[in-house]
């Protein structure tokens, strides 16, 4: 009950102070006008008087006709009037009345002033507790000067009181105001929003406590208040979801999810359909060197997830061949097997021109969506021949699906921002497929997506999904609202999904993961050891703590503030200057672009400075390799690394942070990780932090480098826990199942669709 007195009072007493203050003010002038009224009141009676007295002054000065006392004891003691004081022009008294002989006489500035020929002069004189008025004029004489001067005195004490009565009873008034209004203004405010406040929080009670969820109550006082309850039901809904999921889960008697139980999962949820992966980044591509041709895995965390998935699954894979050696790799419809050597399922590669990838990749998808989705503060560029050939290229990754998937069930994972208008392209041909579009990168707020010229047609594209996938719930909300407010649609916050007539797009958060760094064919055990002592050797890393960072050279990735992050560090903690070594492995990207091509300059040049500043003759603290680097290679770096930097400014979830937490069998390191990326969400016992905030990011390195051991190991346990229980099977298995359940996958598989 104190809490809520407080509150009331915290209400009132604003509203009280400021209508006294104001009220005040007014009776403060208003006493000061009342005052000043008083005195001239009091000045008017003393000219009366004057009026009246100057006669007999004139006759009194002259001794004519009246003796000068009697002008002085004419008016004495009258309505206020104390007395009179008549003074000769050379100085001297010729009358005073008995009253004021101890408060002025003719030698008195004032009176002075008027036997020098002042016109009139007022004063105000202070006598003990009262307060007396004078009046003083000259006696017209024959000549310009005077004959001398009359003064009149009247009692002024009156007005003080009269004007202390005025306040006081004032005050009392303007207080009565103030209580008055104060508690008419709480009462209008609890009139129009107590009862709506009082249903809001009987909703929120029952959205926490009962199963059945209404929606929020109408007509709230607030836009805003009503906008953030419907997406706190929404967000109720959906994790009340998750979590009957995750119940479920943790039913099963194997939590753990392998390449052989995702296998026999989709076998069972497909019921004989085809799957087929599709995206822009092909898995393997080929290029050459010199005289040979090699192939390698581009660096890409959609790759790095979907690949073994493939592997565990078969299937197709549909994606742009970039490789200036795919074409000779490939047959004439551009198929191969992949991977090279194993052949577990099949790579089909179409065939895009220089043209068309400059509009559709590096146009409108990389200065377009890229930077709108990761409001990194850089201006997205939209381009309207730009937006032809990424329809057209569209168009050319439907055709080739249809022609791959022919008449037969499938279910289509379409991956990423590429690839927005294909789900709708797919559904208009072929009604009966199954179709999942996940988005890999951020959504941002509808009032970014605004921005967008074609945001409608990017829309519909996407809802001819059955499924549509983010990493997180807020970007599922995100891309609801933006529906709600572009397109012509019901969204149904209860199933969290769209309406477009009888058919419902889903909307649904699946974390992405990665496959353990053992399974995958790289260096292990010895030779990983052995790797791992070559390295320290070439770069002299024996005594040194060692942070890595992992990345495409992408702006979104924070690369410039780690830099300077680094630098602030070792100035704020010298002592660290020749222990520490920050290693950045770049992998160059999208470097037709100029803004790309900006970012590698900043990255080489802020190297340069932090090496140049704090380098010591045996050790320089940055060690920048831009190049393509192997999985093998990655792994040795994060298993020697003590500590993992992902300084992400957005990121939809950046699997670098698992795959430094898999790497660390040997169950220590450190993990600093942006409060931007979506694995913030899911590896809590990283070191999260704002990597706009420098001193903020240098704080956390030195929390990492002073980090006990205990608390290091106990940290990376939990993480490690964390992203084997929930690996890229089990993403895939999600991601698969809901996609094949939403789609009718089982009953489409009984009925082949119509050629």
């Amino acid at each position: 009950m104190p809490r809520y007195r407080a509150l009331w009072l915290r209400f009132v007493a604003p509203i009280a102070g400021i209508t006294g203050l104001v009220l005040g003010a007014v009776a403060f002038l208003q006493a000061r006008l009342e005052r000043r009224s008083s005195l001239d009141e009091l000045d008017r009676r003393a000219r009366a008087v004057t009026n009246a007295l100057m006669p007999l002054a004139e006759q009194g000065l002259d001794e004519r006709r009246i003796n000068p006392t009697v002008l002085a004891n004419r008016f004495q003691g009258q309505s206020r009037t104390i007395g009179v004081l008549l003074c000769r022009a050379d100085g001297s008294t010729a009358a005073q009345s008995s009253a004021v002989k101890d408060l002025v006489g003719c030698a008195s500035e004032p009176l002075r002033a008027v036997l020098a020929g002042a016109p009139e002069v007022v004063s105000l004189i202070q006598d003990g507790a009262m307060k007396v008025r004078l009046l003083a004029t000259p006696v017209p004489g024959t000549d310009s000067l005077p004959l001398g001067a009359l003064a009149v005195f009247h009692d002024a004490s009156f007005i003080d009181r009269q004007v202390t009565g005025r306040i006081t009873n004032a005050a009392l008034v303007l207080a009565f105001l103030a209580l008055l209004i104060s508690v008419t203004t709480l009462g209008s405010a609890y009139n129009v929003f107590g009862g709506s406040f009082a249903a809001l929080a009987t909703w929120m009670r029952k959205l926490r406590l009962d199963d059945a969820l209404e929606d929020p109550p109408p007509a709230l006082p607030l836009r805003t208040l009503t906008m953030e309850s419907e997406r706190l039901a929404a967000s109720f809904k959906a994790a009340r979801s998750s979590a009957r999921t995750l119940a479920r889960q943790a039913t099963e008697i194997d939590r753990s999810w392998t390449r052989e139980r995702l296998r026999n999962h989709v076998m069972d949820s497909l019921g004989g359909a085809q799957l087929v992966v599709v995206s822009n980044r092909e898995p393997y591509m080929h290029m050459r060197e010199q005289e040979t041709v090699r192939w390698l895995v581009p660096a890409s965390g959609l790759v790095t997830a979907l690949d073994p998935v493939l592997r565990a699954c078969g299937g197709l894979w549909v994606a742009n061949g970039s490789g200036d050696a795919d074409a000779d790799t490939a047959d004439a419809e551009g198929r191969l097997v992949v991977p090279p050597g194993e052949g577990r399922y099949t790579l089909r590669r179409i065939w895009i021109t220089r043209t068309e990838e400059q509009g559709y990749y590096y146009g409108f998808a990389n200065e377009g969506l890229w930077p709108l989705c990761h409001a990194v503060h850089e201006r997205p560029e939209f381009r309207t021949d730009d937006w032809g050939q990424y329809v057209a290229v569209n168009e050319r990754f439907a055709q080739a699906v249809l022609e791959e998937v022919g008449s037969a069930p499938a279910v289509i994972l379409v991956q990423d921002y590429h690839l927005a208008l294909l789900p709708g392209l797919l559904r208009a041909r072929r009604p009966d497929l199954a179709i999942a579009i996940f988005w890999h990168i951020p959504w941002p707020a509808p009032e970014a997506f605004r921005s967008c010229p074609w945001k409608a047609e990017i829309l519909s594209g996407m809802l001819g999904a059955d499924m549509v996938g983010f990493h997180l719930q807020q970007h599922c909300n995100n891309f609801l609202d933006t529906v709600d407010r572009t397109l012509e649609v019901r969204v149904d916050l209860d199933q969290f999904g769209v309406w477009q007539g009888k058919r419902m797009t889903h909307v649904r958060p699946f974390p992405i993961s990665i496959q353990s760094w053992d399974e995958r064919e790289v260096a292990h055990g010895e030779d990983l050891d052995a790797e791992v002592e070559r390295l320290r050797v070439a770069y002299n890393l024996h005594d040194a703590v060692v942070a890595l960072g992992v990345d495409r050279l992408d702006y979104t990735k924070g690369i410039p503030d780690r830099i300077r992050a680094v630098a602030r560090f070792l100035e704020k903690h010298p002592e660290w200057i020749g222990r520490f070594v920050f290693v950045q492995l770049g992998a160059p990207s999208r470097t037709h672009l100029k803004r790309y091509r900006d970012l590698v300059a900043e990255v080489e040049a802020l190297t340069d400075e932090v090496n140049w500043k704090f380098q010591r003759e045996f050790r320089k603290p940055i060690h920048l390799f831009v190049g393509h680097h192997a999985p093998a290679s990655v792994r040795v770096w994060m298993r020697l690394a003590n500590i993992c930097v992902v300084s992400s400014l957005a990121d939809g979830m950046n699997l670098v942070a698992k795959e430094y937490a898999s790497a660390h069998d040997d169950g220590d390191g450190v993990l600093i990780l942006s409060e931007f990326a979506g694995a913030a969400r899911e590896l809590p016992d990283a070191l999260i932090m704002n990597p706009y905030h420098i001193e903020e990011f240098a704080n956390a390195i030195h929390q990492a480098v002073e980090m006990p051991e205990s608390e290091r190991r106990e940290r990376m346990g939990r993480m490690r826990e964390r992203v084997a229980a929930f690996n890229v099977y089990r993403w895939a298995r999600d991601l698969i199942h809901w996609t094949a359940r939403a789609g009718n996958v089982s009953r489409a598989a009984e009925t082949p669709a119509a050629t």
